[in-house]
């Protein structure tokens, strides 16, 4: 009887493990399936990336700013959020208009432009025009002046900050920025938010440039270049689309959800001479503009601090982004002042 019953035991657990190796197996042969559906130009990712360098930056009330590695199913490594020069010395530090999380709780362009010193002021042109560059950027930026490094982001992450970026120069002159949206979870473009542990965050960057005579010469608007470079997270790949260099990811689903390490992401190269004067972006859509509401900004005194300068009654400058506020992370944009 003994007998008998250990080896129904035994027969048991041998359907039972089958069953489970059969779903296994069912569920990599549904992700290499929708995997190999993908007909796109980016490399596919899916899952978390590997953390490669912790804490880049430390606010008390700041989220974790860490950065990772992925490989995608062609083989190739990416960094995510973005490939950046946030720990390269060389690349110049933009100073504050407003950063609680070093203490400089400006309350108004005066005050922030007092506390300036004007041998942060990069020189690109030796005959040039000195130019003032406000910025507020969900979540980093790094700006470049004709190809040279004029400025980037003191926090990566969170609290939200806004710049000023000062720089010498002729006209006309190039500006072009990566933009990037920051994430906690690596590799799917995520954060714990809104009672969902991975939930799609959102980008956003508004600029106002002024003349030494405190003029307004150009604003972030419609007319700026924005191409994407990295979209997450991606629930289905069924959902994205390409017409020309155009990279649409509109009718992907942006819900986010408790377990997303399932999800893909979307990678592009990016050109090594995009910030260049001389750089083709006749074929890069124009950048798309959102509301202050849509962003979400309202809120923000690092924004509205300075709403006389940002939302001017004549001259509104509008937060831009690529195609996909939510899903596109890394954004390149680019505009010439005549």
């Amino acid at each position: 009887m003994n007998q008998y019953f250990l080896l129904l035991v035994t027969l048991a657990l041998a359907v039972g493990c089958g069953n489970n190796t059969s779903k296994k197996a069912t569920s990599d042969l549904v992700k290499k399936s929708e995997s190999s559906s993908y007909n796109g130009t980016a490399s596919v990712s899916q899952g978390i990336a590997t953390t490669i360098t912790e804490d880049i930056y430390s606010c008390e009330r700041g989220r974790k700013t860490d950065v990772g590695e992925i490989t995608s199913t062609d083989g190739k490594k990416w960094t995510v959020p973005a490939q950046t020069n946030y720990t390269n010395n060389d690349f110049p530090f933009s100073a504050d208009l407003f950063n609680s999380c070093e203490g400089k709780n400006y309350a108004t362009t005066k005050e922030a432009l007092s506390n300036f010193n004007d041998s942060n002021i990069i020189e690109i042109d030796k005959e040039g025009e000195i130019f003032t560059a406000y910025i507020f950027a969900d979540n980093y930026f790094e700006m470049y002046v004709n190809g040279v490094a004029v400025g980037k982001d003191k926090v990566p992450f969170t609290e939200f900050n806004s710049s000023i970026v000062k720089f010498k120069v002729q006209k006309p002159f190039t500006i072009a920025m990566k933009l990037v949206d920051w994430e906690e979870h690596l590799g799917v473009g995520c954060e714990a938010n809104r009672g969902k542990a991975f939930h799609a965050g959102d980008g956003g960057m508004v600029a106002v440039i002024k003349d030494e005579q405190n003029n307004i010469i150009t604003t972030t608007n419609e007319n700026w270049k924005a191409q994407t470079f990295y979209t997450a997270p991606i629930i289905d790949l069924s959902c994205v689309s390409e017409d020309g260099n155009y990279r649409y990811s509109k009718n992907c689903d942006t819900n986010g959800g408790q377990d997303g390490t399932s999800f893909y992401a979307l990678h592009w190269e990016t050109p090594t001479d995009w910030m260049k004067t001389n750089f083709d972006d006749s074929n890069w859509p124009n950048a798309s503009t959102f509301t202050n509401q849509t962003i979400g900004v309202d809120n923000k005194p690092s924004y509205t601090n300075f709403t006389s300068i940002f939302d001017d009654a004549e001259n509104d400058a509008e937060f831009i982004w690529s195609t996909n506020v939510v899903l596109d992370n890394e954004v390149l944009v680019r505009y010439t002042v005549k």
